[in-house]
């Protein structure tokens, strides 16, 4: 009897040393590694960052713009650079062009005399936005692009599942 109730127990201690040994290399899984709940993160990440900067450049607040776009800029770079997440080729390659709308956005915000480069065309229609207001009204076709570019990189991520629509909140009349 005190054998078998000596190995129920010694049973009990290896299976719970075994669980919390297993949920310890879990989560010790690198950062940003691939696979699909990285890449659903990485859709809600993509997701808020694209809706925040719909919000504040239709709000016509350009320091908020340039915050946004600079926190946005380095996460399309990671994307494009296709090494931390697993997404379609087509995906990474729209992730670069919407880097570079975000960062000339950026440049052009930064130093409004500067000239305006010309970039490659998106592979994909821009929807018709209403322009910018006030002074974010000099990049308003790149912003309008960029979002255009996020959308659709929020589709590559999400696979076959619906893109939210943009919120572009109704502007005032003049």
């Amino acid at each position: 009897m005190k054998g078998k109730f000596g190995r129920s127990i010694a049973l009990v201690a290896a299976g719970s040393l075994l669980a919390v040994g297993m949920a310890g290399i879990a989560s010790a899984s690198p950062e940003g590694g691939k696979g699909s709940s990285s890449t659903q993160a990485l859709a809600a990440q993509v997701l808020q960052m694209r809706d925040d900067l719909t919000k504040v450049a239709y709000a016509g607040n350009v320091g908020a713009t340039r915050a946004d776009l600079g926190q946005m800029s380095p996460v399309l770079a990671d994307i494009a650079a296709g090494k931390r997440y697993t997404i379609q080729t087509d995906t990474q390659q729209l992730a670069g062009l919407a880097k570079g709308r975000a960062d000339e956005s950026n440049r052009l915000l930064t130093d409004p005399t500067a000239k305006a480069r010309q970039l490659p065309p998106l592979p994909l229609p821009i929807p018709s936005l209403p322009d910018l207001p006030g002074p974010l009204k000099i990049v308003s076709d790149l912003v309008k692009a960029l979002l255009a570019a996020v959308t659709g990189i929020l589709g590559g991520l999400l696979g076959g599942l619906p893109v939210p629509p943009l919120p572009v909140p109704p502007l005032p009349t003049p």
